[in-house]
Parts: C-alpha cells; structure tokens; sequence
C-alpha cells in the first residue's frame, strides 16, 4: 500500500474531516451550554432588578398614601377651622375708603401697615380657594414620588448603588 493510493488518501482526508467536524460540533454544542448559563445568569440578574423595582414602588406608594393622608387630615383641620370662624381669609385692599368694615383689633398680616384696609372672604370662597392649592399640592406630591421613582429605577437598572 502506497501513500499515494486513492483509498490511503480517502481515508485520510476522511479522518481529518471527521475530525475537524467532530470539534465543531463539540464546540457548538460547548456554546449553546455556555449561551444557555449566561442566559439563566441574566435572568436571575433581572429578577432581582424586578425585586428592587417593585419594593421601591411599594414603598414609594406607602409613603405617598401616607402623605396624602396627612394633608388630608391638614385639609379638614384647616376647613373646619374656616367654618368656625378661627381661620379667616383676609385680602389687602387698594381703595382708601373700603365700604367693609374691619375691627380695629385684627392682627395685620406680615408685609401690611397699619392703615391699609383689608377684606375678608367668605367662608365658602376661601376654602373653594384653598382647595385648589391643596390640588396643586397633591399633584407636586405625585409629581415627586414618580420622579423618586424613576432615580431609583435609573439607578437600580444602571447597577450603581
């Protein structure tokens, strides 16, 4: 048998392909195990994201509850104490001579002097009023739990503590 037999270089030619087609298959095979791993890591590297992301939203919705209750308790103090009368709404009054009378006792607000007259708004007037500060102060406090939110969200998925 001669080196240069067409079976001889059959052969050989068949076991250097079988075995380059054998490590290739080896080492795809090898890259869908380490595709596979690096998927499973990734994964669970999320859920822990989810995790951190949810428990921030809950707890960010706890304490918005609670400062929403907060003011709410604020509001009905602040209202029950227009309709009795202890808190007064009071405008300053350009007019030299207000057909309003006010009682020479009244405190005069920081920033007035002693001879400008005031007007005092009804009771119903000024809580419509104030409310609807208290519903720009509901919307600043949403406003600002998102924005805490979404930080935390930057930060939890950028990874930086």
């Amino acid at each position: 048998m001669s080196l240069f037999n067409p079976w001889v270089l059959l052969g050989i030619l068949m076991a250097v392909v079988g075995s380059f087609g054998g490590g290739y298959l080896k080492g795809s095979n090898d890259e869908v195990t380490r595709q596979q791993l690096e998927i499973a890591a990734l994964n669970a590297e999320a859920r822990q994201k989810e995790q951190a992301l949810i428990t921030a939203i809950q707890t960010q919705s706890t304490k918005l509850q609670k400062a929403n209750q907060d003011a709410k308790l604020a509001q009905q103090k602040r209202n029950a104490d227009i309709d009795s009368g202890a808190l007064k709404l009071r405008l300053p009054v350009k007019a030299p001579d207000c057909p309003v009378s006010t009682s020479s006792d009244t405190p005069v607000a920081s920033g007035g002097s002693a001879g400008e007259t005031s007007a005092e708004l009804d009771g119903q007037i000024a809580k419509s009023l104030v409310a609807i500060t208290d519903e720009g102060d509901a919307a600043i406090r949403k406003l600002n739990t998102c924005i805490t939110l979404y930080n935390e969200a930057y930060q939890t998925l950028k990874g930086k503590p």
